[in-house]
């Protein structure tokens, strides 16, 4: 595992995902270690008008508990986080959560843009963004911000995606950090806690 670059600086994850993203998140969140220190911030597209079930079929497979923040939230070590329905998410100085329903971006509310974007200005060099399987575009331009930033990037090996259309668009718009299948995502996560141990 030392081709990971990695620090003990890190203070949050942020994942993107769409369309093909549910098993490899679940995944994921079942192969990481329960004590994962770090704060787990998810973005992924849903069906807006669907209040319930997604977070509980999360939490069923998750090894940590999955919640939807309330805006203005203060973001905690160790929890896994969810982006709303119909809410944009963002990520504020002071290190907390802000919901909004302003215009879709990208077609889609949650966005992953925005998501990623603020995220990697309240984080800068201390974020690590992955981006998953996915139908659009949408989490591109926030993995080039994290990367401006001096943040981690990831993105699903589009070989290993269900849809490829989203960690494509990420490599066509910034050189990311590392191409991984969800396994390998896993390893990394897991590689990454040891250091916070």
């Amino acid at each position: 595992m030392n081709r990971f670059k990695l620090h003990n600086r890190y203070k949050a994850v942020v994942i993107g995902g769409s369309a093909g993203s549910f098993q490899g998140i679940t995944r994921i969140l079942s192969g990481i270690p329960q004590d994962f220190s770090l704060p787990i911030i998810m973005c992924l597209h849903r069906l807006k008008h669907v209040r319930n079930g997604f977070t509980e079929a999360l939490s069923i497979k998750s090894i940590k508990p999955v919640t939807e923040p309330c805006d203005k939230e203060n973001i905690k070590k160790g929890q896994v986080y969810l982006a709303p329905a119909n809410y944009h998410m963002s990520i504020e100085l002071g290190n907390s959560f802000s919901l909004s329903t302003e215009e879709m971006v990208n077609n889609s509310r949650p966005a992953i843009d925005i998501t990623l974007e603020t995220a990697a200005y309240v984080y800068k060099d201390r974020l690590i963004g992955i981006l998953l399987s996915g139908a659009n575009r949408d989490g591109a331009l926030g993995m080039k911000k994290i990367k401006e930033r001096g943040g981690l990037t990831i993105v699903q090996d589009p070989a290993d995606c269900m849809i490829d259309t989203m960690p494509a668009a990420a490599m066509q718009l910034t050189e990311i950090d590392h191409c991984l299948n969800i396994d390998g995502i896993i390893r990394f996560l897991i590689e990454l806690d040891k250091q916070y141990k």
